[in-house]
């Protein structure tokens, strides 16, 4: 049995619907895998390649390693989509496969050492975030032109409910591999990225329309200077700056910010004035698009933040205090987090299946409103909590997130124009990975923020009760507090970090095994930790919130129709379905 396509294509296999849900599957899982898991492995990376992340002038190496891969899909996304429009979204999906397995492959065979071996992995996680970039901006729109309208809810759910959770599930394989040998963490890639590319040139057809088009070289350019120029300021903001716990007023970081918005404003200026845009501003007409990608972003920012909080949380207070000491802290990090993972994986297909029968609205903005009560009740935990509530509201976090995310998907694809769907798949995916990046930078400042109000005065106090010299108690007190996020986020002792091997063998021995133990740097940070904690709460049930508001104003069931993009000297469709009504050319359908 054989099913035809759209266009003028060739003659397809009645499951080639599900060869595409399962390739981009594997290609989602791929590139949100990669995203993540070097924020638990990095530890291991670093001693691999023989470089302290944590000394002065490395913390550079630090950051981008992890912010690289996020920033290059983040800026790509939209050009590549556009280009797949123009020239075959399943042939740039292919190509992304092919980059990114290759760059995978150079990670692996990393050949150097110290900060040449850091330079080469960040140029190699830039080459392997371009490939990522294409799986990213064609997968949305390949489902969409294979799947009919009643089932893309449901195949762009389990598409998407992958891609998140393999942000989750990075963090567990990167925690595994990365002790037993650094570059397993990029090997494991390998063999799934040489399978799928393989498989992709094998089964994967272009259905999509293609029409011959200029590139917008203009406004490429200035999409990506913009971005990448606010990017760099937010990652750079919540370094120190001078005497400043952090950079926020710096007038480099002032000036990268300011000029990244300005550029991206005369982008979209570029992008009403030429003939062929690489996007399409005027599709943010379409209220469930325009709604969808508002709710996209705020939703991410909020599971960005929580992803780092809770990491941090994990790593540098509760497990120590629990008995694990803290180079085993981020491997058992990730395993606690599961429930949340577990949560994006029920919740996820059943709500994409049910959007495709009563629209994303309900599921979307339900979803949003439990993943804010679950941010309000997590901010009324403990910072040295039982496990089972905590279990249970990161289990009602990811329920609520994967409610969301697979019907508000696909009311953003369902909404766009055939033709559009690479460009708008792709900016749907710089809203979301432009939300990491950019969530990094808020939850960070509020946690250093909080910490700088309480934690000098705590960290002078403890360490001069436990020997430390005043003088050095005093300087390591006013040392920024992002070192010992830092610190806490790698899995490393904080304390023996601060203090140093010099001043640690000054101490009686007594002394130094207090300081450096399991509990005392965390009940030294509990009650700092639990006032950042409350802001970064706040701010995420405030984020859904809004997410939910935008999700409700998208509206009711809504349709692009494929039958009704006809050519201007084409004439009107004179029948239409019962119960829809007479379509004009061009118009998009409420249903």
């Amino acid at each position: 049995m054989s099913a035809a396509s759209p266009g003028a294509g060739p003659t397809l296999p009645a499951n080639y619907k599900w060869i595409v849900l399962s390739n981009t599957t594997i290609g989602m899982l791929l590139a949100t895998i990669n995203a993540s898991i070097l924020l638990i492995a990095l530890p291991d990376i670093f001693r691999g390649i023989q470089i302290n992340p944590l000394a002065p002038g490395n913390t550079n190496y630090l950051l981008w390693m992890i912010l690289s891969f996020l920033i290059v899909t983040a800026v790509l996304v939209v050009s590549l989509g556009r280009i797949g429009d123009m020239y075959g979204r399943v042939r740039i999906y292919n190509l992304g496969f092919a980059v990114f397995t290759a760059f995978s492959i150079l990670l692996f065979a990393t050949p150097l050492k110290g900060s040449a071996g850091a330079l080469w992995l960040i140029g190699m996680r830039v080459g392997q975030g371009i490939g990522g970039a294409m799986l990213f901006a064609n997968s949305s729109a390949i489902i969409t032109d294979a799947f009919p309208e009643n089932q893309r809810g449901l195949a762009l759910g389990i598409n998407g409910v992958a891609a998140i959770a393999g942000t989750f599930l990075g963090l567990i394989i990167g925690g595994v591999l990365g002790p037993l040998d650094w570059r397993l963490v990029f090997l494991v890639s390998i063999p799934f990225g040489l399978f799928g590319t393989v498989w992709a040139y094998l089964k994967l057809v272009d259905l999509s329309e293609r029409r011959p088009a200029k590139i917008d070289w203009l406004g490429n350019v200035t999409f990506a200077v913009g971005l990448i120029s606010l990017m760099i300021g937010i990652t750079y903001g919540i370094q120190p700056y001078g005497h400043h716990v952090m950079s926020w007023g710096s007038p480099k970081v002032l000036a990268e910010i300011i000029g990244g918005i300005l550029v991206l404003a005369v982008f979209c200026v570029i992008e009403t004035r030429v003939e062929q845009p690489m996007f399409h501003l005027d599709l943010f007409r379409i209220r469930a698009f325009a709604a969808g990608n508002v709710a996209t972003l705020l939703s991410a920012i909020g599971r960005g933040g929580l992803q780092f909080v809770l990491i941090i949380w994990l790593q540098g207070i509760w497990l120590p205090q629990h008995g694990y000491s803290f180079e085993q802290t981020p491997l058992w990090a990730g395993i606690y987090m599961l429930p949340l993972t577990a949560g994006f994986l029920i919740a996820g297909p059943a709500s994409g299946f049910l959007s495709d029968r009563y629209g994303a609205r309900p599921f979307a903005t339900g979803g949003m409103i439990l993943a804010a009560l679950s941010f309000i009740l997590l901010e009324g935990l403990p910072v040295n909590f039982n496990y089972l509530p905590f279990a249970l509201l990161l289990l009602l976090n990811g329920i609520g997130m994967g409610l969301f995310a697979s019907p508000n998907r696909a009311g953003v694809m369902n909404s766009l124009p055939p033709r559009q769907r690479g460009a708008g798949a792709g900016m749907n995916a710089t809203f979301q990975n432009s939300a990491m990046v950019l969530s990094i930078g808020i939850f960070f400042s509020l946690l250093i923020i909080g910490l700088a109000a309480h934690l000098p005065d705590s960290l002078n106090s403890g360490l001069r009760a436990h020997g430390v010299p005043a003088a050095a108690a005093v300087r390591i007190s006013h040392l920024p507090p992002v070192a010992t996020l830092f610190a806490s986020f790698l899995g490393y002792n904080p304390i023996q970090q601060l203090l140093g091997p010099g001043l640690l063998h000054s101490l009686p021995a007594s002394q130094v095994a207090v300081l450096t133990g399991r509990s005392f740097f965390p009940h030294l940070m509990g009650a700092p930790f639990s006032d950042a904690l409350s802001a970064a709460f706040t701010f995420s049930f405030i984020a859904c919130l809004v997410a939910a508001w935008a999700s409700w104003l998208r509206g009711g069931k809504y349709h692009h129709r494929e039958e009704d993009l006809v050519a201007p000297d084409a004439p009107a469709p004179t029948a239409a379905r019962a119960g829809d009504g007479a379509r004009r050319p061009g118009t998009v359908t409420r249903l």
